[in-house]
């Protein structure tokens, strides 16, 4: 065997891991998304305050002990860090109220979204080489993004749910491709 057919085997294994370890993980939570969401939704959440604290305390750090940089970038660092030190510990002291509060953001940020692509087909649609369609795809993501405003919690729920579905489909695809990659090429 030759070095280029053993590399080219090595990648292809390695892909192959990648891809089958990736969809067993999004597999995984999916379904604690779908079994549990609430308190799957709380682990992110607690792994946002974390990240939030980690943050901080880098940026904190950043200011305090970097040598490099004047006087005003080294205070902005040790505010920015201690902000998100006091984010993170509130976050992560409230979960479920940060987790509630995260869903309300999203939902209306998503809402806000939708009705500005919404906005945004239909003045691209002189543009347009389906008009019909541009129209349909405006009017519904305008409509979506209007129901996600009212009841920015409950559209949320549903994103959720979705993203558990999504990611059990597109996991067990992952671990379908796992076992099919590369076949036919070596």
């Amino acid at each position: 065997m030759s070095t280029e057919s053993s590399t080219a085997k090595a990648a292809v294994n390695g892909i192959r891991t990648a891809l089958g370890i990736g969809g067993v993980l999004a597999v995984i939570v999916g379904i604690l998304i779908l079994v549990w969401p609430g308190r799957t939704a709380m682990v992110v959440t607690a792994i946002i305050a974390i990240y939030a604290i980690a943050a901080g305390l880098v940026y904190a750090g950043l200011g305090i002990f970097s040598k490099s940089k004047g006087g005003w970038a080294r205070i902005g660092h040790i505010v920015l860090g201690v902000l998100f030190i006091i984010a993170g510990v509130v976050a992560f002291f409230n979960l479920g109220a940060t987790t509630a509060f995260l869903a309300l953001f999203l939902g209306v940020l998503v809402g806000v979204m939708w009705i500005i692509e919404g906005i945004v087909s239909l003045s691209t649609l002189s543009d347009s080489s389906s008009k019909g369609w541009t129209i349909f795809f405006a009017i519904v993501s305008i409509i979506a993004g209007i129901v996600l405003l009212f009841s920015p919690l409950w559209g949320a729920v549903v994103l959720w749910w979705l993203l558990g579905i999504s990611l059990i489909v597109l996991g067990l695809l992952n671990v379908v491709r796992a076992f099919t990659f590369g076949k036919g090429d070596l």
